[in-house]
């Protein structure tokens, strides 16, 4: 320890001083030497400590390149294509690897991506984009004009089975030059800027396909994109015959047009179901989950953190009048809405991850100030209103009224698909109904069957399902009257002639404010008729390790806009004086 003080003072003194000094510090006795040196380590230590704390003071930690993260994610990819891409595994790595001409903000802004500018003209019909001088494919192509109208011409061809089709149905796209195309709609939409978020795809690299080949394409698992990731390796699996991704390795893509992504290595691994995933998640073997189940949420945080978003889902029991006459009587349609506990399913079904709702517009989708009312349950309000209507209890305690010569009871059946969640809460609601005095009998179907022979041809008394709506907030094709036969998604058939104008109108306007009193004028209406009983909105859960920084989940809509800011996520740092940052 001496000799080390003795070196940092003759480092730091002229040679005269440190020698007059040792001279000095030769003639102490043992202990006065003790106390110098001890006195000197002391000084040493502190003024390290305040040059640290002074280096604090002045300085800011920023993102810097570096580090690793790991994803596990549910199902294999087929189609990381945006023009094909419909299941979530297709989905995420899409955004991860395309970019479209606008781009979605957590914040639920649309701000140009590959487009450096637009305009919009003033009859709302005719949309004009400039593309980025410096737009680039990972490949190092630059992006023109053709690609957008290729990839755009390639989403309209019924032989291609898009599923982004009915995004661009009666729009015309025109390239006016190499970086200016514009698209040309029939009507105005509002919502048209947000369909823009479509990643384009490189015509170099696609162009000289058939629709036949457009599906079987090797490029649809090793994409060539101008996203924030591109591929820098993929491990494979041979099933049955057929090749399989079973983990990408991701790496930046310098081109990116809103700026390489600070975190170098991304992985996404992929998982057959929810349950290995989960075990995946807890052993370490991957670092983040998406869309897990809210019974996981707790187990999930104790291995990291737990970010939720609100998710633009209603979750509801839609009414089928035309095929259940009791549920045609609108006091049997409030009573069942009143008589139904909406934050007990949200606790005991989401586990808290949800928001209970009375309409049709998802939870914190309107202002607070145009929200439809609140939430009500109250059973003997219910008993009172079908009392009140005429109708009274006979012998099995069933509610019973007389319609004509006949008595109609208050019994029909539930339809709802074959998971947990939706089984749970069925069976939860139908208890609370037989508690009020209805006769209710809950049929499960899988997906398909549910989707063929009862949503489509509208075979069911009531329904319990889930509508995706959407950060566009169009629900046209939900509550509409034109929707209400297949392949319309107005799954009750509702009708209201004032309804479909307020629709209509805030669908055509580009006046945020008049869209969102419209909505609030909808949402007022529909409620009063209770076409349908809502229930709650679910909330995202995404599990992330705590070492990554910068993620906002802000508003998404759907499971892959968990990444709309990655390229702003990072795990590294770099720490930078206040003065080079202001600088900057």
């Amino acid at each position: 320890m001496k000799d080390n003080i003795k070196n940092i003072l003759k480092a730091s003194w002229p040679v005269a001083a440190f020698e007059k000094l040792s001279g000095v510090v030769r003639r102490f006795s043992f202990a006065e030497k003790l106390v110098f040196y001890v006195l000197a380590a002391i000084l040493i230590v502190s003024g390290l400590v305040m040059l640290q704390a002074v280096n604090r003071s002045v300085s800011t930690d920023v993102p810097a390149a570096g580090g690793t993260f790991v994803e596990g994610i549910v199902g294999t990819p087929r189609f990381i294509n945006p023009v094909l891409a419909v299941s979530d595994a297709d989905q995420d790595l899409t955004e991860l690897i395309y970019s479209g001409l606008m781009k979605a903000t957590p914040s639920g802004a649309l701000v140009p991506d590959l487009a450096e500018s637009y305009t919009v003209a003033t009859s709302g019909l005719v949309y004009t984009f400039t593309l980025r001088n410096d737009a680039y494919f990972s490949d190092g192509v630059k992006i023109t004009a053709d690609d957008v109208v290729y990839t755009i011409n390639e989403i309209q061809d019924p032989a291609v089975k898009s599923p982004e089709r009915p995004s661009f149905y009666d729009v015309t796209v025109t390239k006016i030059d190499d970086r200016t195309v514009a698209f040309t709609l029939k009507q105005p939409y509002a919502a048209f800027l947000d369909n823009l978020t479509v990643g384009i795809l490189p015509k170099h690299v696609w162009g000289n396909m058939s629709a036949d080949e457009f599906p079987l394409s090797e490029y649809n698992v090793e994409p060539i994109g101008s996203g924030p990731y591109e591929i820098g390796a993929m491990h494979t699996t041979n099933k049955n015959m057929i090749v399989m991704p079973t983990e990408y390795d991701l790496v930046p893509n310098d081109r990116y047009a809103l700026g390489a992504p600070y975190i170098k290595d991304f992985v996404v691994k992929f998982y057959p179901d929810e349950a290995s995933l989960l075990a995946g998640y807890q052993s370490g073997s991957v670092h983040a989950a998406a869309s897990i189940d809210p019974a996981d949420a707790a187990t999930a945080a104790k291995a990291g953190t737990v970010l939720t978003s609100p998710l633009p889902r209603v979750f509801a029991v839609f009414f089928n009048q035309n095929q259940s006459s009791v549920l045609a009587f609108k006091e049997v349609r409030q009573a069942l809405s009143d008589s139904v506990d909406r934050s007990a399913i949200v606790s005991d079904v989401l586990s808290g991850y949800g928001s209970p709702i009375s309409g049709p517009i998802p939870a914190g989708f309107l202002p607070a100030e145009s929200s439809s009312s609140a939430v009500s349950y109250n059973l003997s309000e219910a008993s009172s209103t079908l009392a009140k209507a005429g109708w009274s209890r006979n012998a099995s305690g069933i509610w019973e009224k007389k319609a004509g010569k006949n008595m109609i009871d208050l019994s029909f059946t539930i339809a709802t698909l074959a998971s947990p969640d939706l089984v749970k809460a069925a069976n939860i609601i139908a208890d609370e109904w037989r508690a009020l005095g209805a006769d209710v009998t809950v049929n499960e179907y899988d997906l398909g069957d549910l989707q063929q022979n009862v949503i489509r041809p509208r075979k069911f008394d009531a329904l319990l399902y889930g509508l995706v709506t959407g950060r566009d907030m169009d629900f046209y094709a939900f509550w509409d009257s034109s929707q209400r036969n297949d392949p319309g998604l107005n799954i009750s058939m509702y009708a209201s002639s004032a309804v479909d104008k307020l629709l209509e109108d805030a669908r055509g306007t580009l006046d945020s404010a008049r869209q969102m009193k419209d909505y609030a004028a909808f949402a007022a209406d529909v409620e009063a008729d209770v076409p349908a009983v809502f229930l709650y909105s679910p909330e995202f859960i995404y599990a992330v390790p705590n070492n990554v920084k910068g993620i906002d989940l802000g508003a998404i809509t759907l499971p892959f806009e968990r990444y709309l800011g990655v390229n702003t996520w990072y795990i590294d740092t770099n720490n930078v004086w206040n003065a080079f940052l202001q600088k900057k």
